[in-house]
């Protein structure tokens, strides 16, 4: 297959495949990697600065005037005319997964220029799936041609979302959401990597994904993926602009536009009157949550009452 793809495809191909032995190396002592947080619940270990260093050294030097956009070490500017080219760079989505072996998180890699996502691969090395795309090209998954699903019913669909994590994330809002989708799809799931939940929708393994607070390194290769797959991908209100509004929605058309009734309401682009309707419903839960009686106050009987003989009904007074 390398000799018929795209120049550019090969290289970020290489440049994961690199970064994958990178990290199946290290997920063979897993414990002996070292870790830190960038944040509460939110990790960064040595393997994800190895494989990024890996990847742009293989992109850089195969395109040395081209931009970097990489979770872990920022932002580097382009030089001349490969200014317009940004590689969108995540070498490790599921960092927490895999800090405790649990084999789900994959290499990112996606090319954008302008701001349109041209070039796109995920590696799975755990499992040797390799994902990638051309814009106007199709989807592949290990060779083979992929397409999104064909399920048209939501009631028959398996969608996958991620949990907020992160202290100040929206996590009220997203439980409301999630137990508005949840009565109305076959099942949900959480694994734990968004890219390669997207990936997943691509390959029409899942039917659709919703998650909120995502980077674009998160989704980026992902997005191209679902739509060189058939897919939509979009904001919660349906709108392509996504990569960098931390909301990201992707499903086959007609799944998509059934997600898009439940979830739009939960955006940040959404109306007004929208908005205020869910800060009341917010608001409701809460104070239903802070009014019910606690489980240890329900079932909290003092010794006297506890060894008190019981009442009989039927003994006069």
């Amino acid at each position: 297959m390398s000799s018929t793809l795209h120049p550019m495809l090969n290289v970020a191909i290489k440049a994961a495949r690199t970064a994958g032995t990178i990290i199946n190396r290290a997920a063979l002592d897993v414990e002996s990697v070292r870790v830190s947080a960038k944040q509460t619940n939110d990790f960064v270990t040595e393997v994800d600065h190895a494989a990024e260093a890996a990847i742009i050294d293989t992109l850089l030097t195969a395109y040395p005037d081209h931009a970097i956009w990489a979770e872990e070490s920022g932002q580097r500017p382009g030089k001349h005319a490969g200014a317009d080219h940004v590689w969108i760079i995540d070498p490790l989505d599921g960092t927490t997964n895999f800090i405790h072996g649990f084999p789900v998180y994959c290499v990112s890699i996606a090319l954008m220029v302008g701001n349109k996502l041209e070039q796109a691969v995920i590696y799975d090395p755990s499992r040797n799936d390799l994902f990638c795309a051309t814009k106007g090209r199709g989807a592949y998954m290990n060779d083979r041609r992929i397409r999104v699903a064909k399920r048209i019913a939501m009631r028959d669909c398996l969608l996958s979302t991620g949990f907020p994590f992160r202290p100040g994330d929206a996590f009220q809002t997203y439980m409301q959401m999630l137990g508005d989708v949840m009565p109305k799809c076959a099942g949900v799931r959480r694994p734990g990597s968004a890219a390669l939940d997207l990936a997943y929708v691509a390959a029409g393994f899942t039917d659709g994904f919703f998650e909120m607070g995502l980077s674009p390194w998160d989704v980026a290769a992902g997005a191209l993926l679902v739509t060189e797959a058939g897919g939509l991908v979009g904001n919660f209100t349906g709108e392509s602009n996504f990569l960098e509004q931390k909301e990201c929605m992707a499903a086959n058309p007609k799944i998509y536009g059934q997600l898009v009734g439940i979830t739009s309401k939960y955006s940040k682009f959404a109306s007004a009157g929208d908005k205020a309707a869910l800060r009341q419903t917010l608001g409701k839960h809460a104070a239903e949550s802070d009014a019910a009686p606690s489980a240890d106050a329900a079932t909290d009987v003092s010794p006297a009452v506890a060894d008190a003989p019981a009442k009989d009904d039927s003994a006069p007074f």
